[in-house]
């Protein structure tokens, strides 16, 4: 018997009036693997991210979470699922220490009634421990999270969502602003979360970085899914073509004599 995925939506849509930001959009997440989501600017992704996140409804299709149909009335109702998202901007504050950062709603309390606070010792360690896991020493929680390489901002704000419980990560394009060497650190971190038992849908326009980690991809385009691909199934190549738009690039290749 197969397994019931984590995540399973069927012919998603989404209009926002009579702007169509979702046009059928399929696709699935189950324990244990990377999902590769994939798409030109346009395509869809961000709408997508943030309707599974529950941010957005649903306009039309099924959407489905370890196999019972839902809908989320917001992101809280998400998080409460298992369903954890890691926009780009991290929703992190710099100037705050990486403590803070880390248990952002979510802080460690001792005392009783009205003077309970937060036990800042206990969140310290879980940072400390949290971080150490991943092979990242921090020697002092209590430094600025904004001094922190873009690479380790990513992954406090993975683990954050790990420890608080996420059965499936989201990461919005998690390396799209990083150098080689921090590229390097969040993939990964990103495939030992997935041997962790955890589902991981990874939206990304870098195909490379998609091969290094993934498991399937699946390609967004116009609001669309053009069909999902195992590893095994697809060069690197012909998913780059695809999630391009392969057939429109030649077509714009023989108008401008082969230039492209």
């Amino acid at each position: 018997m197969a397994e019931t995925p984590i995540i399973e939506v069927r012919d998603l849509v989404k209009h926002f009036g009579s702007v169509i930001a979702l046009n059928g959009v399929s696709l699935k997440v189950s324990s244990g693997e990377v999902l590769c989501l994939l798409g030109d600017n346009g395509a869809g992704k961000s709408t997508l991210i943030k309707t599974l996140a529950g941010v957005h409804k649903r306009s039309a299709g099924d959407f489905l979470v370890d196999g019972r149909s839902i809908d989320f009335e917001s992101p809280r109702d998400a998080l409460d699922a298992g369903i954890a998202t890691v926009y780009q901007d991290l929703a992190m504050i710099p100037l705050m220490s990486i403590t803070r950062n880390f248990f952002m709603g979510r802080e460690p309390l001792k005392g009783f009634g009205p003077f309970r606070y937060m036990d800042m010792k206990r969140a310290d360690t879980v940072t400390r421990e949290e971080m150490h896991k991943i092979g990242i020493d921090i020697r002092d929680p209590q430094q600025a999270v904004g001094t922190l390489s873009g690479g380790e901002r990513q992954c406090v704000a993975i683990a954050r969502a790990v420890y608080f419980g996420a059965k499936v990560l989201i990461l919005d394009e998690p390396t799209s602003a990083l150098g080689v060497a921090q590229t390097s650190m969040v993939l990964k971190y990103i495939d030992l979360v997935r041997s962790k038992g955890l589902g991981v849908v990874f939206i990304t326009h870098n195909v490379r970085h998609a091969f290094a980690v993934g498991n399937r991809f699946t390609v967004l385009n116009r609001g669309r899914t053009l069909g999902t691909h195992a590893k095994g199934e697809i060069a690197m190549d012909a998913l780059q073509n695809l999630m391009a738009g392969g057939k429109e690039l030649q077509e714009l290749s023989g108008e401008l004599g082969g230039t492209i």
